[in-house]
């Protein structure tokens, strides 16, 4: 139900002028339903640990019809070409999900934060506001780690797609067995790309889960 009440609403800050002030409507919005940008942000970080894993599962997929590829031994090379390019195309967009995402949670964060700093001057109780600023303390440092994590895994992201391009972009112009022969010194290269980014991505996905935890608490 939280999801779907978070996607509902963005529709409103269509009707402001700028994006600052459409995602200050859209928090204050959900404020009064509710929703704290604490439950913002743990949904968008699950949002974010999603589309990383499709897109691991995603380019390990583009990985394997690429490998399947420089095996060719007889066939229709244009049914086999398109394979390919539709296995880079969906990695493109499982990539575009994962850069969106990490922007959302980026967004939330520093809205969540702001606030929860500010709002330490409001306290007459000086142990519940040193108990709230170690919270905080605690909960950036935990974030700092899931959003190091989560960078370096897209940053992965971009090596691998350009050099899918470039094999997509060259068999669409020399389409020929030999074309293929000459991809097979690549392989190597993409499955240590692909390993790589795997990797990373599932240390990002872990600092998600932990992280997620960490707003339970």
């Amino acid at each position: 139900m939280l999801q779907l009440r978070l996607f509902a609403l963005p529709v409103l800050c269509v009707f402001l002028v700028t994006l600052t002030g459409c995602q200050t409507a859209y928090y204050g919005t959900m404020e009064k339903l509710g929703i704290h940008k604490r439950d913002i942000l743990a949904d968008r970080v699950e949002e974010a640990r999603d589309s990383q894993q499709e897109a691991k599962e995603q380019f390990k997929s583009a990985l394997a019809e690429f490998s399947a590829l420089t095996n060719f031994d007889g066939g229709d090379l244009e049914v086999v070409y398109n394979r390919l390019n539709d296995e880079f195309e969906q990695s493109e967009e499982a990539a575009e999900a994962v850069h969106d995402r990490i922007a959302a949670v980026e967004n939330v964060a520093e809205a969540l934060f702001d606030e929860w700093k500010s709002e330490l001057d409001i306290y007459t109780n000086k142990s519940l506001r040193n108990s709230s600023e170690q919270k905080l303390r605690t909960t950036q440092q935990k974030y700092k780690q899931l959003l190091s994590a989560m960078q370096r895994a897209e940053k992965k992201i971009d090596p691998v797609l350009t050099v899918f391009r470039d094999q997509v972009l060259y068999l669409k112009h020399n389409l020929n067995a030999q074309a293929i022969s000459s991809l097979k010194s690549e392989l190597r290269g993409v499955e240590s790309n692909v390993s790589a980014l795997v990797a990373a991505m599932e240390q990002s996905i872990g600092e998600a889960d932990a992280f997620i935890r960490t707003l339970e608490n």
